[in-house]
Formats: C-alpha cells, sequence, structure tokens
C-alpha cells in the first residue's frame, strides 16, 4: 500500500488488467489491453502519510465516548523492513490520559 496512490492503480487498471510489474521507475503494465476506466473509479485506501495517518486514529479513539479518559493511547508504526515498532510520538501525545 506504500507503493502505489488511487490514481497510479486507476491508470493501470484503465489500461490493462494483467498484472503490473514494480521497477525503478515506478509501476508498469506488462500489457496494453483489456483494461477499464471503471478501475479510475475504485478507492485502495491508500495512505500518503503513515505518520500522520497514525496521529487521526489516535485522536479518533481518544474522542471516542467508550475509551476510558485516563487510559493512555500510543501510537506506533511497524516497520516491515526490521520488524520493530517505532513510537509516533505526536500521535501518542495526542493520545495521553486526563486524570
Amino acid at each position: 500500500m506504500e507503493l502505489f496512490t488511487d490514481q497510479v492503480m486507476g491508470d493501470l487498471l484503465a489500461d490493462s488488467l494483467a498484472t503490473a510489474a514494480y521497477g525503478p521507475r515506478g509501476w508498469r503494465n506488462k500489457e496494453t489491453a483489456g483494461g477499464s476506466p471503471e478501475g479510475r473509479y475504485l478507492s485502495w485506501l491508500t495512505i500518503r502519510d503513515q505518520a500522520q495517518s497514525i496521529e487521526d486514529d489516535v485522536r479518533r479513539i481518544r474522542l471516542h465516548p467508550l475509551a476510558p479518559k485516563n487510559v493512555p493511547i500510543y501510537g506506533y508504526l511497524y516497520d516491515v523492513k526490521t520488524g520493530r515498532l517505532v513510537e509516533i510520538a505526536s500521535a501518542s501525545k495526542a493520545g495521553h490520559a486526563f486524570a
């Protein structure tokens, strides 16, 4: 989900329904037949800024009426390359507990 946007996917599908390939210059179709412009109307729920997305999610949880205000909510990003969790400080700050 990090390697493409809704526009990229839509353009690929409008051009071809065959499997695309990813290379140094981004995504490319191997074939250029059989596509459909309907591919441009799908939402792939891509995320442009992961840290901001995590912060937004933590804020939404923090403000939810069923989330106890005295329980802290932290925001972490899973790094698929290292297998480690990376704390998103702005998200954890947004999820701080209230007394």
